[in-house]
């Protein structure tokens, strides 16, 4: 399997994790507030990666950089899991008072923010790469949108959440092709973890009874969600351009559909296969160029 049919695979799952983990996220939060869960299960994320990190102890990946130290992975991971968190935090609570199908579209404007943050980065954006957005950003709108679109102040939280998501994918391109994988991920939950407990002590009510009536989902976004997604994720981007994996990772968006169908019988309807149909079509549209260009560098390297 090439490195970048790998990469997009690794992204695709991470999505799909992430997208049956807004499932998770809602049954969770009946028992528990926003930052408790999110503390909790970022901090359940770090702990599932200690057993590859002891395994991948001193073996750290063949990057091309000099005098790799660890100093790096912790400032990388402070960096990232600031970002992480606030992105996190805005989408959580602007779940309250907006429906979660705005939610889930203003958030999935990401897709669009990664390659305008891109242009002030001087990224090559491909034509195929904008027209890949706009209808993936035209599939979400359909998926997702039900009622008369208005901006809120939840709206404008999500939006908020989405330039966070941006920057975060962006600032994962820029580290992962520097400093150890696993250790960048671990201090990103971590850091993010220690920042929503610290909110939840003063804003929320904990309880051991919560935590306990909402443990299957807090294991599920723990686990599942952030150590093994957002570690996908990580992998991933090391060989996939942002505005590529931005795409990719909006897929979540579809699996949460799905999750909803399966897990809390919701309905899809026409408009919603539509969106689907479209995330699909903008995401393999963003594909095909980049992967004509790879065969390229293959035959004549042969």
């Amino acid at each position: 399997m090439r490195k970048g049919t790998g990469s997009s695979l690794a992204l695709l799952i991470a999505a799909a994790i992430w997208g049956f983990a807004f499932v998770a996220q809602r049954v969770g939060m009946k028992y528990i507030g926003p930052f408790t869960f999110t503390g909790i299960r970022f901090a359940l994320g770090a702990i599932s990666l200690i057993p590859l990190m002891i395994f991948y102890n001193n073996k750290d990946e063949k990057v091309k950089i000099k005098n790799i130290k660890g100093n790096n992975n912790l400032l990388g991971g402070v960096i990232i899991g600031i970002v992480l968190f606030f992105a996190a935090s805005f989408q959580q609570v602007g779940l309250i008072g907006t429906s979660a199908g705005k939610a889930a579209f203003i958030t999935g404007l990401y897709i669009v923010f990664v390659p305008i943050l891109g242009l002030f980065l001087r990224h090559h954006i491909k034509a195929n790469t904008w027209i890949g957005a706009l209808i993936a950003v035209v599939g979400l709108y359909f998926l997702c949108v039900t009622n008369r679109f208005s901006i809120s102040y939840s709206d404008m939280l999500e939006l908020a959440s989405a330039f966070l998501f941006a920057i975060h994918i962006l600032l994962i391109d820029y580290f992962s092709q520097k400093i150890n994988v696993l250790k960048l991920a671990f201090f990103q939950f971590i850091t993010c973890s220690i920042l929503s407990m610290i909110t939840a002590v003063f804003i929320e009510h904990i309880t051991a009874s919560g935590i306990l009536q909402a443990l299957i989902p807090i294991l599920y976004g723990g686990i599942c969600s952030v150590g093994i997604a957002y570690t996908l994720q990580i992998v991933g981007q090391k060989n996939a351009e942002p505005s590529h994996a931005a795409i990719i990772c909006s897929m979540e968006t579809v699996f949460a559909t799905i999750g909803g169908i399966l897990i809390l019988n919701e309905q899809l309807g026409v408009k919603g296969s539509i969106g689907c149909l479209l995330m699909l079509t903008g995401m393999i549209l963003s594909q095909l160029k980049s992967n004509r260009q790879e065969d390229v560098e293959i035959e004549s390297a042969c």
